[in-house]
């Protein structure tokens, strides 16, 4: 391939998406071929079928390749957050005396970062939360300053050995491939989804999925906590579908239709016809238990901004992306009031694509086509 263009696998916990595109112009892309499959997605650090998730894999891939004209030899992989584990570093190298921080000595305290291997994990990736110098300043670049130290605060993201051996396993047929690139979810939309000025601070992402949702605390050029969970607005359908009795497509079609920010009159219904038959519940208690369903998610999000101790964000402003979010007509509103906190949708700045749902694929991208 021309060294501008870059394939991506886009692993959600709902589909897939393969895509070829080079950068366009205002910060844009151009989108060679794109090819997108549903399969049966991932739970608990698990895929739920592997074989249903090697078809997928070639399906879309075989898909791309087969609509360009060169051929493909590297591609990057997307990484779901229930197969990464993120692990922090702190270390600091001395000088004899104060001298200008240079590209070297950042080097070096990073290579004296790196973290003991772990068996069943690989690193793939990593970044600096911040550094310190010797009067105590905190900096996302030192280059250039003067002190007689250096430390880094280091963020290294490993991925499941096991899921690298499937995705690689499921490539194996491309033989024009010869090289695949880790790149973990929650550090590509880090940083493309924020400004540098705005990762100067610790800043809650939260990735809202379909079957799988990540809690995440951006921070520089890495990424300070982040916590997978198997929990999604489809989650949400299951409960109705159980609550109600209904067919798990019946629960969908009726949560794409709810609002839970309507007037709750006790009187109306939510009907719905799927596969020819009619169906009717009280809206009033359709949303009381979409509502139900929300609050898991919000119990999760306490827990985890509990768990972060380097600093207190219990009002903190969450950013939240991902599949999940526009299904549900008061999502953001539930999780705001529920959470008693901001909450803002944040997504790729582009035209047709600007939904959360792209935010995994156009963070993908950029961090292929800057790498």
């Amino acid at each position: 391939m021309r060294n501008k263009s870059v394939a991506v696998l886009d692993i959600r916990s709902s589909e897939i998406c393969a895509v070829i595109a080079e950068k366009g112009v205002n910060n844009t892309f151009i989108i060679k071929s794109k090819y997108t499959r549903s399969y049966e997605g991932f739970a608990e650090g698990e895929l739920l079928d592997q074989e249903d998730f090697i078809k997928a894999v070639r399906a879309v891939v075989s898909g791309v390749i087969s609509s360009v004209e060169i051929p493909v030899k590297q591609i990057f992989v997307g990484v779901p957050c229930e197969f990464v584990d993120v692990e922090q570093t702190d270390k600091v190298i001395s000088f004899q005396s104060s001298q200008k921080i240079s590209a070297r000595h950042v080097e070096n305290v990073t290579e004296a970062s790196f973290p003991e291997d772990r068996e069943g994990w690989t690193i793939v990736k990593y970044g600096a939360l911040y550094y310190v110098l010797s009067d105590l300043r905190r900096l996302i670049d030192p280059l250039g300053m003067v002190s007689d130290s250096l430390r880094a605060r280091m963020s290294f993201m490993s991925c499941r050995t096991s899921f690298i051996e499937t995705v690689t396993r499921a490539l194996k047929p491309f033989s024009s491939i010869r090289a695949i690139e880790w790149l973990p979810q929650n550090y590509t939309q880090g940083l493309y989804l924020f400004a540098p000025e705005k990762r100067d601070s610790y800043t809650i992402l939260f990735d809202f999925g379909y079957i799988s949702s990540t809690f995440n605390v951006i921070c520089g050029d890495g990424v300070a906590f982040s916590e997978a969970f198997s929990v999604g607005i489809g989650h949400v359908a299951v409960l109705l579908m159980e609550a109600l009795d209904i067919p798990y497509n019946v629960a969908v079609t009726l949560i794409k239709q709810v609002n839970l920010n309507a007037k709750d009159k006790r009187a109306s219904v939510e009907e719905c016809n799927v596969d020819g038959k009619q169906y009717s519940f009280s809206a009033s208690e359709l949303r009381d238990l979409i509502r139900e369903g929300l609050d898991g998610v919000c119990e999760m999000i306490e827990t985890c901004i509990q768990s972060f101790t380097p600093k207190d964000l219990t009002s903190a402003p969450i950013y939240i992306t991902g599949e999940g979010v526009g299904v549900l007509r008061g999502t953001i509103e539930h999780f705001s009031s529920r959470l008693v906190t901001p909450m803002e949708v944040v997504s790729p700045k582009l035209p047709y694509y600007d939904k959360p749902r792209f935010s995994s694929l156009f963070s993908l991208l950029n961090a292929a086509l800057d790498g």
